[in-house]
């Protein structure tokens, strides 16, 4: 196997530069930079010198052995002073030294999968830890990385092997004298994890927003202050306001945090009949995106009723506090006045959408449970039908167990392993 390697850190200049090396001639490269290694796992400070003897840099270095790192191959990391000039000379020394090449996108971790150190909803938890941006984000990675998912269908695993490895015994022992009735414990088993998997799949969707976000738009009439409302959440001018209607024209998107959770707000084109085609495309748009949205926030003015049916959810204030006598439910982005109460609103309502939020986060996730889930419905429907459907039944069991051996990479996963390891930099 070729030893690879990168720069770990963002390029550019920055205080500390770490460039890592990976396979089987990782120590040998670091001896010829830096001489004698320090001990596994313990750092050392070292001069590093090119073939001709010129000095590089003087940089902290760290070994860690075979089986003993994140990739399970050798390893040593340098950390160099975060010169761009320093990072590239030492990256040159490296590729110029027979066995060695650059590392590509996700290399180290799909190295990692490879070897055992991680699964492979492990390497997705990575992925997600690596993008994060919100508190939420960051913890629901976390989970994931911690191998939560893959204890989880292990468990799964062995519940089902047991089940399978009972109706299999009966069919073994099928002419022996005493015959035993399995089927009791083989359907606690079997609804144990039936009801484990239809929770875990409950929850995906919320997970899934965690990790991409949830949206939320607010519709109205034109000129009934969306975009300053946007405005005033994003603390600065996303979107262009004035007094003439049909100024917002596309779907304006603002990435926010609120209370640890990634949102994304929509200031929609005002809601109206009109001759103008730009105009009537954005409407639709705006239509259009407001039903697919997470939550709506309707503003409205006076006797005005929300242009279309709102879910029981979403969220129906006056617009223009700063206009009103009465400013109970009601909101002004010119003001500020209710903005807080909104943003509180829109925290709890999302909060309470990730209440029941499992381990599993992704579409690919929920799909192989499902195929469990039918898979063990069908089983247990065979067990019913009594000991001459036992063989097939215990077959449904194994298809079960063989979905879930998808999340975690057990089976072959090689058409998903590309696009896992795409979104990962050149030095992770």
């Amino acid at each position: 196997m070729d030893t690879i390697f990168a720069l770990a850190t963002a390029h550019g200049k920055a205080g500390v530069a770490v460039i890592r090396v990976s396979g089987p001639l990782a120590f040998g490269a670091g001896e010829r930079l830096a001489g004698i290694l320090p001990e596994p796992r313990k750092a050392g400070l070292r001069l590093l010198r090119d073939g001709q003897g010129v000095r590089l840099d003087e940089a902290l270095i760290l070994t860690f052995a075979d089986k003993s790192s994140f990739t399970g191959e050798q390893v040593v990391e340098f950390q160099l002073h975060g010169s761009v000039a320093v990072v590239a000379s030492v990256l040159r020394e490296l590729s110029n030294m027979d066995g060695l090449r650059q590392a590509e996108p996700g290399e180290f971790t799909r190295r990692a999968l490879e070897n055992g150190r991680l699964d492979l909803a492990q390497v997705e938890g990575l992925a997600d830890l690596i993008e994060a941006e919100t508190e939420a984000q960051r913890r629901q990675a976390l989970r994931v990385l911690s191998g939560d998912l893959g204890n989880r269908a292990e468990e799964w695993r062995r519940d089902l092997i047991r089940a399978a490895s009972l109706l299999e015994a009966t069919i073994d022992f099928a002419d022996e004298d005493i015959p035993v009735d399995v089927s009791p414990e083989v359907n606690e088993l079997l609804d144990l994890v039936i009801a484990t998997l239809s929770d875990e799949i409950a929850g995906v969707s919320a997970a899934e927003r965690v990790r991409t976000g949830f949206e939320v738009a607010i519709v109205g009439a034109p000129n009934v202050g969306k975009s300053t409302l946007l405005n005033a959440l994003a603390g600065r001018d996303a979107a262009i306001t004035s007094e003439y209607a049909g100024t917002t024209r596309d779907v304006i998107e603002v990435r926010m945090d609120l209370g640890g959770l990634p949102v994304t707000l929509l200031d929609t084109a005002g809601l109206r009949d009109t001759q103008d085609k730009v105009e009537e495309i954005g409407i639709a748009r705006a239509r259009e995106r407001a039903a697919m949205a997470d939550l709506r926030v309707f503003l409205i003015e006076g006797e005005q009723e929300p242009d279309f049916e709102p879910l029981p959810e979403d969220i129906i204030l006056k617009a223009k506090a700063d206009l009103l006598q009465d400013k109970s439910g009601a909101v002004s982005g010119a003001s500020g006045e209710g903005v807080s109460n909104l943003v509180n609103r829109i925290t709890e309502c999302l909060s309470q959408r990730t209440a029941n939020i499992g381990i599993a986060t992704r579409e690919r996730h929920r799909a192989s449970m499902r195929i469990a889930v039918q898979a063990l419905q069908e089983a247990k429907n065979l067990v019913a039908m009594g000991e001459d459907m036992s063989d097939i039944a215990a077959e449904e069991m194994r298809t079960a167990i063989r979905a879930l051996d998808a999340l975690t990479g057990r089976i072959d996963v090689e058409n998903l392993l590309d696009e896992i390891f795409s979104s990962f930099c050149l030095g992770k």
